[in-house]
């Protein structure tokens, strides 16, 4: 089984299970679990992405992310490529409002800390009524209407709040010379055919960005589309650690 196969395969996966692990990935259970001094299953996992940042930068968007599956999935109606504009900048936005919440919450929270991983699921199940799929299918159709207008992963582009988490540990990773995943180029070889720009599902200038010895971006997801179509093989993952 090829990488790219795998790939798609665990991203189904977890797109399958996003009844179940919804909650987890909650901007709204961590604020309220914030109020009430709760370490809660949202706020273990966005520590989580950031951990893995530091070495794998964001990898999980390319190979885990439920709503990542969502998108390509999506991308069977509109494939179009979303623009690399100031657009993408509205994630950090969304993200640093929301963090903030969290902080002030913490804050003004009472009560002594406790740790709750399944807080407010149903034996850590988090869609357990009708009510709950409410919740769900409007998650949906939230990230169903960015797909069919702007085209493939435009989520991870504009509106996802947890692909900073990633972005920044990246750049923590890199300012601590921790050993880290790359895709690496051997410009040298490289013909700009750009058949690895027309399989980017981030629209990324990758025949521009290989140029520098590496794709070095942060709408880069490490899904490897590219690595794959290189006739050339220009392009290749490797660990790095630069001192």
């Amino acid at each position: 089984m090829t990488l790219q196969k795998i790939r798609r395969f665990t991203l189904i996966i977890s797109m399958l299970l996003f009844p179940i692990t919804i909650y987890y990935f909650s901007p709204y259970l961590i604020i309220m679990a914030a109020m009430r001094h709760i370490i809660n299953g949202s706020f273990i996992v966005f520590s989580l992405m950031f951990i893995l940042g530091l070495f794998f930068g964001r990898i999980w968007c390319g190979f885990f992310c439920p709503t990542g599956g969502m998108c390509e999935c999506f991308a069977q109606i509109s494939d179009k490529a979303p623009k690399q504009d100031w657009r993408n900048y509205i994630k950090y936005g969304i993200w640093l409002v929301w963090l903030s919440g969290i902080i002030i919450c913490n804050v003004l929270g009472k009560g002594d800390y406790t740790i709750q991983p399944f807080f407010m699921t149903e034996h850590g199940i988090s869609i357990s009524d009708i009510y709950g799929y409410v919740i769900y299918y409007g998650i949906v159709i939230l990230f169903l209407i960015p797909a069919l207008i702007h085209g493939k992963r435009a989520n991870c582009h504009y509106i996802c709040w947890m692909a900073p988490f990633m972005i920044f540990g990246y750049k923590v990773g890199m300012l601590l010379h921790l050993p880290q995943l790359q895709i690496k180029s051997k410009k040298e070889n490289c013909i700009a055919c750009k058949k690895c720009e027309k399989v980017c599902p981030m629209s990324l200038n990758v025949t521009q960005l290989l140029q520098k010895g590496e794709i070095k971006s942060a709408e880069c997801i490490m899904c490897g589309e590219c690595v794959k179509a290189c006739t050339k093989n220009v392009l290749e993952y490797k660990i790095t650690s630069k001192r």
